[in-house]
């Protein structure tokens, strides 16, 4: 029951605060009284929460108030269906989808050659598709990860910044060494860097090369021009699996260029083996704000007639 309902009644209280109904737990027995349509509700939401328990995952607050999201919504997956789909699991950190889009988006990678990822920060779309990236890698289905993204400045001038060539593209490329360290051992994460076996580069290094039985993951991708999209997107060999993400409205391109990420959208509709899977703000696994923020940008851009967003490309 503490497994249940948290330590001095937590999770129980996330519950409450979410439905009308009295919820009253005496020993190892809950008794609901409340509207009949929310009573099976509720009833259904403690089996999830059972299921879940079950299948030796610790609830905590934030995987509770997902749960009742799904629940309320009725979709086509339950919470089990969801946080049951473990990716890789290191040093008792797992790595799972927490919502139904986030779901349909790994089932998107495991069924397709490409996948495009599109939604606001916070979604996991970067994460999510690296840790494929790393199952992958270590399951033997590929042999190489390669991780890239467009060196384009997000409103700042850097200016020339010391070093070689790749401590100068260094800190683009920071949130994804970020996402390795994670999921990846030091040590190990070092010896495959030395190897070439993960390979982390700035897009413009990726011109002219064929990437044969590797995963390939273009992050940033709203701020690739229509050319560098495509130049990307034929570097594809065989036995490889490129996953493609971005938010396409946070797009830095410099002087109303389009956007590569909206042109494909057009011109690859259709095409079998290439999907788009769209996140919005439900999919947030960040701190709760910033779902609200993102909302809030999203209110006050549609209130502009589109607003940034559609003023660089989209």
């Amino acid at each position: 029951m503490v497994s249940l309902l948290g330590e001095r009644d937590e999770l129980l209280k996330v519950v409450e605060k979410a439905f009308r109904s009295a919820i009253l737990v005496r020993g190892n027995e809950i008794t609901i009284t409340g509207e009949e349509s929310e009573l099976e509700t509720i009833s259904r939401l403690f089996e999830e929460l059972l299921e879940l328990l079950d299948s030796g995952m610790a609830l905590t607050v934030e995987s509770v108030e997902k749960a009742i999201e799904m629940i309320l919504e009725e979709g086509e997956l339950n919470p089990t269906e969801v946080f049951t789909d473990i990716i890789i699991s290191r040093r008792g950190k797992v790595i799972r989808p927490k919502t139904p889009n986030q779901k349909r988006y790994i089932e998107a990678i495991r069924s397709n050659t490409i996948v495009f990822s599109i939604g606001p920060a916070g979604t996991g779309k970067t994460y999510l598709a690296m840790a494929m990236a790393v199952k992958a890698l270590l399951s033997k289905q590929v042999g190489r990860i390669i991780l890239t993204r467009p060196a384009v400045e997000a409103g700042e001038k850097l200016g020339f910044l010391p070093g070689d060539m790749y401590q100068k593209v260094d800190p683009y490329l920071r949130p994804l060494y970020d996402c390795l360290y994670e999921m990846i051992e030091v040590e190990k994460f070092s010896r495959y860097m030395e190897q070439g076996v993960i390979e982390v580069a700035p897009l413009a290094f990726m011109r002219g090369r064929t990437l044969n039985d590797s995963f390939i993951v273009l992050d940033e991708a709203q701020n690739t021009s229509p050319e560098q999209m495509k130049m990307f997107l034929t570097r594809l060999g065989f036995g490889s699996k490129a996953v493609v993400t971005g938010d396409i409205t946070q797009i830095d391109l410099p002087g109303g260029q389009p956007s590569g990420m909206n042109v494909v959208r057009e011109i690859l509709k259709g095409i079998e083996g290439i999907e788009f899977v769209y996140l919005d703000e439900k999919d947030v696994v960040r701190h709760k704000i910033v779902q609200e923020i993102v909302r809030a940008y999203r209110r006050y851009d549609d209130a502009r007639g589109g607003g940034p967003a559609t003023a660089k490309g989209e």
